[in-house]
């Protein structure tokens, strides 16, 4: 960890514990050193959980994060820390997927950035949620989110 591009990060390496909310969560970034090309980083949280404002019962998802990153990576754990904060938040899941989206394009300003919020059941129904900053961007391949539709016991 001498390296210059990773001299700021605090939480990689060491012992953390998980944010109390996800405001209180801190992401870290590292610089691009492959800042110009364009390509796609995924991430995959297919245990993401957080908390109904309503009932307290907890809710879960399958995220899908793609990015085209700029000047910035995002550091992985600070992003696994960051989402783990949301076990104890209360949000509707539209709320939850895009706030995290936000958060990363406010902190990263990446090319492009694209997230799918699969949410299994509440009442019965299944909420999907899905944004991106814009068009993609030319040349970027970009794979299948990989998740199937929610088809139930059927």
């Amino acid at each position: 960890m001498t390296d210059s591009i990773y001299s700021n990060l605090r939480q990689l390496g060491g012992e953390t514990r998980i944010p109390a909310s996800p405001e209180e969560a801190e992401l870290e970034r590292v610089a691009n050193p492959q800042a110009d090309v364009t390509y796609n980083v995924r991430f995959t949280a297919p245990e993401f959980t957080s908390l109904c404002p309503m009932t307290g019962q907890p809710d879960f998802a399958h995220l899908v994060i793609d990015y085209a990153p700029g000047k910035w990576l995002v550091e992985s754990k600070s992003l696994k820390l960051y989402l783990t904060s949301f076990r104890n938040h209360g949000a509707f899941h539209e709320d939850c997927t895009i706030s995290i989206a936000r958060r990363l394009v406010g902190f990263l300003a990446p090319q492009w950035l694209r997230i799918g919020g699969y949410w299994y059941p509440r009442g019965g129904i299944p909420i999907d949620v899905f944004w991106q900053t814009g068009p993609l961007p030319e040349g970027l391949w970009l794979p299948d989110q990989g998740v199937p539709p929610y088809r139930g016991r059927g």
